[in-house]
Order: structure tokens, then C-alpha cells, then sequence
């Protein structure tokens, strides 16, 4: 084959990407279907986010591109089919008007709706209590106000039929069947007994079943518990390169301030160190300062506390290394390095008044976008609230299953081919390194306490001498500890003490 033939091949095989409307139209396509996202997602084997991504803009490629395609010409078609066959002057019912209730005034909805909401075109049924909603928030239909909401006590009059709900259960849908409207599902709890029942009560085979979908399953408990958050989360922003892999196998250039300390040196004698387990530390790191948008640049030496990300910044002389690690970890190379704002906050704060161990660092440039502290909250909690209810009932399945979700959340939320949903690799760096400053503190207050610290490894190791549960409550809560060994280090300066270890 000739060059020219090779490019007239090439181009025959070339094909056009799917046309797609805008993002606006795409959303309006799926509303007038009364579509949720989780619905369209599942038939197009993606994620309510990746979804939610494509209506706020977000193109997608390839063989999934020509589904959503296909999805949104169908509804155009289905939607203009409804429209011919109705007749002049009938409009479509509303949800309220199929219930009985008095249809939506054509003002409703008008007005400045503030920061927490929007108005719907038509009613939606309100995510919390199934009732027809004239605003979404978050992407989510919902009523703004609390008294409009179907959760009123029973015997309350309804404000919208005038009937007395005394007497009544209301129910909204659950799948092919209905369930109370005050009773929450338990997507964990439901995951675990599926899979149980499916590999007939046999643990070993349920819980690798249950570990091997935990990205998946984390990523659905996600969407769930974001459902009416203030705060949309960007999947896919613009990173900067310095977050980027700069070879296929090799880091980026984020450094996470990962402990492997010992101490020097110890006390002449004989001494029994204990190794303490901090129980679910990445677990407890889901609660940092986020990043809810797309970076942004800055120079300078400021620091935004309404603001997070990654930051370049000369580090200070750490004078402390006979007793406590160095809280930016095991660096050799001098100069300026790239931190996350866990470790930039943890150095601040250990350069302040109430510390006074170090200098503040000296920040050159940032990349950071507007932050909260609480974007994962309700994650973070429906995970910790599973994990306590499994260890009172003695369910390893489920601790198991918990803590693969959130380790395997945090692990993959990078460069990664088992989750590819979520693409903030800051947020990776960002939870890491603030369970590895919140070892930094627990051995600080070990210090402070009395305790000898001997050493401190990675975000959940740390080794103590003393009379440590005076210090730390012993457990498997995530505010408890555990013991994960015991042993000796020295010898005894006593020849007589020697002789009877001896015998």
C-alpha cells in the first residue's frame, strides 16, 4: 500500500463523533421524560455523576458518546411524538395533578431563587419525601422550604389537598415495591445480605464478592449521599501538570509528607514498646479541606483559608527530630517542594503562638479553588455509622466491606483505570496526607502526655512507651485505638534484674 493509499484508507476509516445538543437541552430531555439520572446512567453503564457531568457541560467519547447520542434523539422523538398526539389545549399532567392536588401556578417558581436553589420547568417529585417539587438543588428536586416538604408529623393538616393525613402511612417508591417514607434505605446493609444470600451464607465468598464491587458500590453510596448538597462536585477539572504522572509508572511531584520516623535514642534500660493501631485513618481524613472546583493559580505568600489545594512552598528547620517526626516526613532533598494543604495547614499551624515549634514556610505559588471541609461529610458518616453497627453485631463481612470501600475510594480517585467516574487526584493527595497529619497530632499529644514516642509509620502506626490508655481510649471505634504488638527494645543495667530475665 502507498502513502497516499494509507491516508485514503485512514481518512475512510475516520469517523464522525455523535452530534450532541447542549447541556441545557440534555437535562431538559431527561426532566421531560421524568428520568433521574441513575436511571439514564445504568442503561448507559456510567454513573449518575458521569451523567450529572454531561449535563453541566462535560462531552463525553467513543462508543458512550453514541449511546448518550442515540438516548437524547430518542427522547427528542418521543417527546415530539407525545406532542402530536395531544390535544390542542390538553396539557400534560403533572405529578401534583395526578395525586389530586391543585396544578402549579404559571408564576411559580419566578423570582431570584438565592445560592441553594433553581426552579424547575415543571414539578419534579422532591427527592427526600417524594412529593411534587418546584426546585432542585444540586441537580436534585427538593422543596426549599422545610413545611412544604411531606415529612409533617401524622394528624397535620396537608396544606396542598386540605385533607387530614391522621391515620395514614405515606409511602413513596422503592424499586418494584413501595416503603415508608421514614424509612431510610441501607444500600450497605442490602449489599451485604444480597451477597450473602447469593453465595449461600458462605463468609469468605460474600466478602471477596463484597470487596470486589467496593469502588463501584462506594462511588453509588456517593451520588446518594450528595443528593441535595449544596456544593456540585467537579469529576473530571483541568489539572495542573504538577498532578500529573510524568511517566506511566512514575509519581507526580506532590509530596504527601508520609512519616517513617524512629526516635534516636531511648533511655538506658529495658523498656516494653507498644505498637498502636489508629483505627480507620483514611477514614477520618474524608473530613479535610476540599477543593469543590477546578484549580486556579496564585503567587505569593498568602494563605486563603477558604481556599485549598497544592502548594509550593520552602519548607521551615524542623529542630524537634530527637522527639517528634518532622510533620512534612522523610525528605532529603533541600528546596522548595510541592505540599498539600493538610501538611501547609499542620506547618502553619505548628509555626503559631500556641506551638511556637517552627518558622512558618515561606509559599511560592498555589493552585486552589474554593474549599469545605464537610464536601464528604454525609460519606464519610454513612460509612463510619456502618462500620460501628458491624463491630456491635460481630459482622466482619461488613467491616470488611466498609473499609475496602473507603481505602479503594481514596486509592483510586487518581490515575486510575478501576474508577473512572472520579478524577481528582488532588483530593487523593489531600485525604492521604491529612491521615498522615493526624497521626502527626496523636503523637504530639502522646508527647505532650508523658508518653516516649518511639515511632510513627504511615497514616496508622504508632509506637509508645508508658502508659499509653491514659492517653488514647482502647477500641475499634475510629476515635479509639488498638494494640497491633508488643515488644522489648534495650537491656536491663541491672546485673542482678539481667540474671532473672535470664533464667
Amino acid at each position: 500500500m502507498t502513502d497516499f493509499e494509507a491516508i485514503d484508507a485512514l481518512l475512510a476509516g475516520a469517523r464522525e463523533e455523535a452530534p450532541l445538543p447542549p447541556a441545557g437541552e440534555r437535562r431538559a430531555l431527561r426532566e421531560e421524560l421524568n428520568l433521574s439520572q441513575a436511571q439514564v446512567a445504568q442503561a448507559l453503564g456510567v454513573g449518575p455523576s458521569t451523567v450529572g457531568g454531561w449535563e453541566a457541560g462535560r462531552d463525553p467519547s467513543g462508543e458512550v458518546r453514541d449511546k448518550y447520542a442515540y438516548f437524547l434523539e430518542g427522547a427528542r422523538t418521543k417527546l415530539a411524538e407525545r406532542a402530536t398526539a395531544r390535544p390542542a389545549g390538553h396539557e400534560p399532567p403533572t405529578a401534583e395533578d395526578e395525586e389530586g392536588g391543585p396544578q402549579a401556578s404559571p408564576h411559580d417558581g419566578d423570582g431570584d431563587d438565592g445560592d441553594d436553589g433553581e426552579a424547575l420547568h415543571r414539578e419534579q417529585p422532591c427527592v427526600l419525601c417524594g412529593r411534587p417539587a418546584r426546585h432542585q438543588v444540586a441537580g436534585f428536586p427538593q422543596h426549599l422550604d422545610p413545611g412544604e416538604c411531606g415529612t409533617a408529623p401524622t394528624g397535620e393538616s396537608d396544606a396542598r389537598t386540605g385533607s387530614e393525613s391522621a391515620g395514614t402511612v405515606r409511602v413513596v417508591p422503592a424499586g418494584r415495591r413501595v416503603r415508608t417514607a421514614d424509612e431510610s434505605p441501607d444500600p450497605i446493609r442490602e449489599a451485604v445480605a444480597a451477597a450473602l444470600a447469593a453465595h449461600f451464607g458462605d463468609v469468605e465468598a460474600a466478602t471477596a464478592a463484597l470487596v470486589a464491587r467496593a469502588i463501584p458500590d462506594a462511588m453509588a453510596l456517593l451520588d446518594g449521599t450528595r443528593r441535595g448538597g449544596r456544593y456540585d462536585i467537579v469529576a473530571h477539572p483541568w489539572i495542573p501538570d504538577i498532578l500529573r504522572k510524568q511517566t506511566a509508572r512514575g509519581p507526580d511531584r506532590i509530596w504527601e509528607a508520609r512519616p517513617k520516623w524512629a526516635r534516636p535514642e531511648l533511655p538506658t534500660g529495658r523498656h516494653q514498646v507498644t505498637a498502636l493501631d489508629i483505627n480507620g485513618a483514611y477514614l477520618s481524613a474524608l473530613k479535610t479541606h476540599l477543593p469543590i472546583g477546578q484549580l486556579e493559580h496564585s503567587s505569593g505568600f498568602g494563605h486563603d483559608r477558604r481556599r485549598a489545594g497544592v502548594h509550593l512552598i520552602t519548607p521551615p528547620v524542623w529542630e524537634h527530630d530527637a522527639v517528634l517526626p518532622n510533620p512534612l516526613g522523610n525528605r532529603d532533598e533541600p528546596g522548595p517542594l510541592w505540599v498539600t494543604e493538610p501538611t501547609l495547614r499542620l506547618l502553619l499551624r505548628l509555626s503559631g503562638p500556641k506551638y511556637a515549634l517552627c518558622d512558618p514556610p515561606e509559599i511560592h505559588e498555589s493552585f486552589t479553588s474554593g474549599a469545605t471541609e464537610n464536601l464528604l461529610e454525609k460519606f464519610r458518616v454513612a460509612l463510619k455509622e456502618a462500620r460501628e453497627r458491624a463491630i456491635a453485631e460481630e459482622d466482619e463481612v461488613t467491616v470488611e466491606y466498609v473499609k475496602a470501600m473507603y481505602s479503594k475510594f481514596v486509592s483510586t480517585m487518581g490515575e486510575s483505570n478501576y474508577n473512572r467516574e472520579l478524577y481528582r487526584p488532588d483530593w487523593m493527595h489531600l485525604i492521604r496526607s491529612q491521615a498522615f497529619a493526624n497521626l502527626w497530632m496523636k503523637a504530639y499529644k502522646a508527647h505532650e502526655e508523658g508518653l516516649v514516642v518511639v515511632r510513627a509509620m504511615g497514616t496508622d502506626e504508632l509506637h509508645v512507651l508508658g502508659e499509653w490508655r491514659r492517653v488514647f481510649p482502647e477500641g475499634r471505634g475510629v476515635s479509639e485505638v488498638k494494640v497491633k504488638d508488643t515488644y522489648t527494645v534495650g537491656c536491663d543495667t541491672d546485673p542482678v534484674a539481667a540474671d532473672e530475665h535470664g533464667d
